[in-house]
């Protein structure tokens, strides 16, 4: 029997596809990434045309995934052919480059045909169709993502020591990412310099046939009404009496305008779109939602016997629908929704992405006849939410469009003032009665404004006048990003892609850049001073335009119509010379350190912002003769004796141990210091009963973060860093068999035992959540 071994990016696609291609076919898991970049410099040269030595990029194994590499060279040395499938993206081609270039430099291809495979969803006609016809491996993806790869490593390794040197050790800039802090700050520094400004509306409560509705007066004294035409209460009070008098109880319809509107629906889910409606409607991060999106993709057993894969690929920037899925689309909008919601012809999208790929597909349901409600039972709660989603958004997209009345009515209050009553109904509900999209703050008083119903009335009619109200309003600033509208600024500038947003959003989170905060992202002060940095030296490296020309040039390059090298020589050499500079010219004092206008009373020397282990405060230019300080909301601090530890001296050097105050919080350090270094933490470490799983040498102990959390890590760090959040416990995972696993509560789903490796979903209930109802 012919002997072909397939490889694909992770366990649960290949257990998917293993049921479709039968024997003849060994199917193997690369587990994402083959080989990477070492974490050194040197692996990219600037001078041999940005390879090394022998002008190839010293890639490296990835240690983590190495014994699955060698499986995988194993069962290809024994094999007929080899087809790669990973994923149909530039990530997914370097993945089968790398694994080729590895499986050449053994030996073990070199006679063997090598075909690359591409499906868009884990069904069994698509994998089988994409086998029966393979193309070679795509190098204009390839080189694509090395360009890629290679940039980012390039500003990673030259820019992020500069930032150690100039404003604290530890610290990083990214490529993509350092722009999507510049969004973030900028906003902060928007909100922190807006004026608020008072106004008045006026409104009337009216009622007619029993129904009461709201007019709004939008002309007085035959002047129309601004924003700022009411800008105290005394006026508005005035006009408020004023049109009392005038009205005598009653207001006069003058203008009834009805029109029809028609509410098109959206297109089906791209990635950010995806992201995007899920943070609105399931509160999801952009991270669990492609981890959600992943799984229904890979393939989940429904009751067919075998797993199947329910979504189409979900990394895409098209809105592009196959004929045959958009035919059994419109099969079942006619059977659950009726024929008469359904248009005559199929609807199609055109992309307003930027160099979308239109060849693939947008995220759609593999069938749309397996209805949600069908696979409930089959799927964890945060997966059903989410296909439901996209079955919903997949069905609206080719349904017909929604019918709304719209009234305007004008009501006189006395000559020369109007007030307007606007509403709207629904007539033809169409694509609504199935979805309908959600929106961002900017949005929500258009969305709310449009579902008023007003009575039937016609001109010259009189309703009855209940009050006249004068409502005091201030203006907003502009609300702070959410994971939602972050993504849609990014995908707006061009900044990154849809696969990257995930990602950019992590990165900052795990430097302290940004915090989450009722679903906003605040940035903090370091992040404020990294972004100061980077605006003021590299602005033209964080600079929107110039990021989204420089995706283009990526894309261009995958679309072979520009080489890559030339690409990365223009983008290092300015570069590199603007790192050169700035190291020499910019002191650390230039980055860290903000003039005041203002005198230290104290010293009468200058203040000025600085930042410290605990953040930015105020201080004297003076120190450390002068140690006037104060934080930034104008609370003056002042230096205090440490602390003693009563009953213990120095084991180093038996000076005394004080309570110092680090950038991690409390501990305890030698009064000698720096003679003496000595340091330990405030509080001991609790020691668990369990073994640490990646050593096993250690055993797992309860510590504190620098902002207080606990989590629980290896006893020998830092010779081990294992570490993970919850509490673990001393039982193997009922899946991978990982030797620990973890407590984990939450409000949505009670508490559970979890696996708390992230490629595995194990979790068993232990007490439910708490409920609502008190």
């Amino acid at each position: 029997m012919t002997s072909n071994v397939i490889v694909v990016e992770s366990p649960a696609k290949a257990k998917t596809i293993k049921k479709y291609l039968g024997d003849s076919f060994h199917v193997l898991a690369s587990y994402g990434h083959v080989r990477d970049l070492p974490a050194k410099t040197g692996a990219i040269n600037p001078e041999k045309d940005f390879q090394n030595n022998d002008y190839v990029p010293l890639y490296k194994l990835i240690e983590k995934n190495e014994k699955h590499v060698e499986e995988i060279a194993k069962a290809v040395k024994k094999a007929d052919a080899l087809y790669l499938a990973t994923d149909p993206d530039r990530e997914g081609e370097a993945i089968s480059w790398h694994l080729y270039e590895y499986l050449l430099e053994k030996n073990l291809i070199k006679d063997k045909p090598v075909h690359r495979v591409v499906f868009h969803e884990v069904t069994k006609k698509a994998v089988n169709d994409a086998v029966a016809n393979p193309r070679e491996i795509s190098m204009d993806l390839v080189n694509a993502q090395q360009a890629r790869r290679a940039l980012d490593y390039l500003v990673g390794f030259n820019l992020s020591p500069l930032l150690w040197k100039k404003i604290r050790r530890g610290l990083s800039a990214g490529r993509v990412q350092s722009p999507a802090l510049r969004m973030i700050v900028e906003r902060e520094l928007e909100i922190e310099k807006f004026e608020i400004q008072e106004y008045w509306s006026i409104e009337a409560d009216l009622v007619s046939s029993k129904q009461t509705f709201l007019g709004k007066l939008v002309e007085y004294q035959n002047e129309k009404v601004k924003q700022f035409s009411f800008t105290n209460e005394k006026d508005a009070t005035q006009i408020k009496s004023t049109l009392i008098k005038a009205a005598k109880g009653k207001l006069k319809v003058v203008k009834v305008d009805k029109k029809q509107k028609k509410r098109n629906p959206t297109a089906p889910f791209i990635t950010s779109t995806l992201q995007q409606e899920a943070a609105r409607k399931l509160g999801f991060t952009a991270q669990r939602t492609m981890r959600m999106a992943q799984q229904l993709y890979e393939g989940i057993d429904v009751g067919e016997g075998a797993p199947v894969g329910l979504i189409s690929y979900m990394r895409t920037d098209s809105v592009n629908l196959a004929n045959e899925a958009i035919a059994e689309i419109r099969e079942v909008i006619a059977t659950e929704f009726g024929k008469e919601n359904l248009p005559d012809t199929a609807v199609f999208y055109k992309s307003k992405v930027k160099n979308a790929q239109e060849a693939h597909e947008a995220i759609r349901p593999t069938s749309a006849k397996r209805l949600p409600k069908q696979l409930k039972e089959y799927l964890s709660k945060e997966q059903y939410k989410l296909y439901e989603l996209i079955w919903k958004r997949t069905m609206a997209c080719q349904m017909i469009y929604a019918t709304l009345d719209t009234v305007s009515i004008d009501l006189s209050c006395g000559a020369g003032n109007i007030f307007r009553a606007n509403g709207s109904t629904i007539t033809k509900p169409g694509f609504l009665m199935v979805y309908q999209e959600g929106s961002d703050d900017s949005d929500k008083e258009k969305a709310l404004g449009e579902e008023k119903l007003l009575p039937e009335l016609k001109v010259g009619d009189e309703v009855n006048l209940t009050d006249i109200r004068a409502v005091q309003h201030f203006t907003e600033p502009p609300p702070r990003y959410s994971e939602a509208s972050l993504i849609k600024a990014l995908e707006e500038f061009g900044i990154g892609r849809p696969s990257t947003y995930a990602s950019i959003i992590s990165t900052l989170q795990n430097r302290d850049y940004v915090v989450l905060d009722q679903k906003r992202f605040i940035p903090t002060d370091v992040g404020r001073i990294v972004n100061k940095f980077l605006t003021e030296h590299f602005a033209k490296y964080v600079d929107y335009d110039f990021t989204a020309k420089l995706e283009d040039e990526l894309d261009a390059i995958s679309r072979g119509e520009h080489e890559w090298v030339p690409m990365m020589r223009e983008f290092w050499n300015p570069f590199k010379s603007q790192i050169d500079i700035i190291q020499e010219t910019v002191s650390r004092k230039d980055v860290t350190h903000e003039e005041l206008n203002e005198e230290c009373p104290k010293c009468k020397k200058p203040l000025s912002i600085r930042l410290g282990k605990r953040g930015r405060f105020i201080g004297c230019t003076g120190y450390p003769e002068c140690d006037y300080t104060r934080n930034l909301d104008g609370e003056e601090t002042t230096a205090s004796e440490p602390e003693v530890v009563e009953g213990r001296k120095c084991p180093k050097c038996e000076s005394d141990l004080i309570i110092r105050f680090g950038r991690y919080g409390k501990f305890i350090g030698c009064s000698a210091y720096p003679k003496c270094k000595h340091i330990e933490p405030l509080e001991k470490p609790k020691e668990l009963e369990v073994e640490c799983p990646e050593c096993k040498q250690g055993k797992m102990v309860q510590r504190k973060s620098r902002y207080g959390k606990l989590f629980y890590s290896c006893s020998r760090y830092p010779d081990c860093s294992y570490a993970i959040w919850n509490e673990p416990v001393n039982e193997p995972c009922g899946i991978c068999a990982w030797p620990i696993t973890t407590i984990k509560t939450t409000k949505r789903r009670g508490t559970e035992r979890v696996c708390p490796r992230k490629t595995c979903d194990f979790a068993v209930q232990i007490e439910p959540p708490e409920s609502k109802e008190k």
